[in-house]
């Protein structure tokens, strides 16, 4: 059993990837998208994640509003799943995988809701502009 986490972080608006592997991926199982879970669970002490989404081992999208394990199809309109309608008023029946995290999820995507003591998203600074010599043919030219 292996998961991949996306964590995004709001600050820096930058995602960090993990994967979990085997006995790491137990206090997952079992928890629905809007979860909040302790970073204690996936090694990062201090902070606090809640589950926003996620997919199945066949790539499909993990929906909030489906209450399974399993796959279902399911008329929508919008939102997870879905593309941009063309026309209004248009539904379609599309599979999605529920809201439950199993064995079968490969996936899960998170975001921060409390930090910790130590940044998970090192920020680099800028990297100063080196002064490009000119070239002997930019001189030529500014003469």
């Amino acid at each position: 059993m292996e998961f991949k986490l996306n964590i995004g972080c709001p600050k820096t608006k930058k995602c960090i990837k993990k994967e979990l592997k085997d006995n790491d991926c137990k206090p997952l199982i079992g928890k629905k998208i809007g979860d909040v879970l302790k970073g204690e669970a996936i090694d990062f002490p201090g902070y606090e994640f809640k589950i926003t989404g996620g997919s199945d081992s066949s790539g499909f999208p993990m929906r909030w509003d489906v209450d399974s394990v399993q796959r279902k199809k399911i008329l929508i309109a919008s939102g997870v799943g879905i593309k941009k309608k063309k026309r209004r008023g248009i539904r379609l029946r599309k599979t999605v995988a529920g809201n439950l995290v199993h064995e079968k999820t490969v996936q899960i995507n998170m975001k921060i809701m409390k930090y910790g003591p130590e940044p998970l998203v090192k920020v680099e600074a800028p990297a100063e502009k080196k002064s490009e010599e000119a070239t002997p043919k930019e001189e030529e030219k500014k003469k």
